[in-house]
């Protein structure tokens, strides 16, 4: 069972929504799309669903082309952010709801929705209304009316994105296992590069209607092809610098300079840029062979055990990630130190060159 996307894009009204995407996607597996609002996630989801229609391209399941057929036709479910459950329906009503209207025999009915709230942990729950479950358990509810129908595609379009912070962790700890246990395929639609991780699985990189990468998602995290991938898969966004090579040396401004190891003593002499995730950037010194930067802080924010600080280097704008929380003067110099170890190379026209040696290694 797989879904196949052979030259797929999206245009209207002459903007490119979705551009040129080949993509397969495998029976059994946790596939999340990443990327920020309006990078094309929902609109790469409503094409697989067959809610709209492809400018160019076609879509096959399981090697039938699929591509005018009605959403109604296919095998598939999704689930919104906003999730929908009917209010004067119990919960068992609402998971049984999709069935019954495909004219599933009764005794079938109860034996698949009793399943799926087992499954869902909505077992003791299955009397109640809607509203009086909490905000986690009305979720469950909406994700078994999803599951109920045996879909073979699952599309989930940020659906904890309204849940507290509570509800968030413990369902996107559930929903791997949950979903590992359907056998169907399911997308993930998420802005958070956090949860892309936490959930595991495939990762497709979005930006600007590009799919940039899609591979096992430790591989996209720690391997980026291009500094757009890295940028998308950081929070915050990836930090850059302008570097050059020079015989053994990397020269990296402010005087700061490495010896170019390993792949990086392969590169030719030249210009390239560097980098590195926020939480890589210290304002102690950790490490012996750690580079010192000068800075002038902008802004600092507090998250209660760490403290993003919003930095200016050389007319560019750094956010380092620091563990603890420290009292800083606003718009004072701060130096902070870098490991070169935990620097990425990538080519000016963006490329990977070379992933930083601890990811590397990894």
């Amino acid at each position: 069972m797989t879904l196949e996307l052979k030259g797929v894009s999206k245009i209207v009204e002459g903007q490119t929504h979705i551009a040129t995407t080949d993509l397969t996607l495998e029976k059994a597996t946790m596939n999340v799309l990443l990327g920020p609002t309006l990078s094309g996630k929902t609109s790469l989801m409503r094409l697989m669903a067959g809610l709209d229609q492809p400018s160019t391209g076609r879509i096959f399941w399981d090697s039938k082309d699929v591509t005018g057929m009605r959403v109604q036709d296919r095998k598939v479910a999704m689930v919104y952010q906003q999730f929908i459950n009917y209010p004067s329906m119990s919960v068992y009503e609402n998971i049984a709801s999709p069935i019954k209207l495909m004219g599933v025999d009764k005794a079938e009915i109860d034996r698949r929705v009793r399943e799926t709230a087992e499954l869902m942990k909505l077992t003791p729950m299955l009397d109640r209304k809607p509203l009086e479950l909490s905000g986690g358990q009305q979720q469950r509810c909406a994700l078994a009316r999803a599951l109920v129908k045996n879909a073979g595609l699952v599309l989930l379009d940020e659906p904890l994105a309204n849940l507290d912070y509570k509800l968030r962790e413990e369902l996107r700890v559930e929903i791997p296992k949950i979903f590992a246990a359907s056998g169907s395929i399911f997308v993930y639609a998420t802005t958070e590069p956090e949860e892309a991780l936490l959930l595991g699985g495939n990762t497709a990189t979005l930006w600007e209607g590009q799919i940039t990468q899609f591979g096992p998602t430790p591989e996209v995290y720690r391997k980026p092809v291009d500094a757009t991938t890295a940028r998308v898969f950081s929070d915050p966004p990836m930090n850059f610098l302008q570097i050059s090579k020079t015989g053994d040396r990397l020269m990296f401004g402010d005087g700061q300079s490495a010896v170019a190891t390993g792949k990086l003593a392969e590169l030719a002499d030249g210009r390239y840029t560097a980098g590195f995730r926020p939480n890589h950037l210290e304002i102690v010194q950790h490490s012996e062979n750690a580079m010192k930067f000068t800075t002038q802080l902008h802004v600092t924010e507090l998250t209660g055990s760490e403290t993003f600080v919003h930095l200016d280097h050389d007319r560019a704008r750094w956010v380092g990630l620091i563990h603890g929380v420290h009292d800083l003067e606003i718009g004072a110099a701060l130096d902070v130190w870098l490991d070169p170890r935990h620097v990425y190379v990538f080519s000016e026209d963006g490329g990977l060159v070379a992933p930083a040696a601890y990811a590397a290694a990894a």
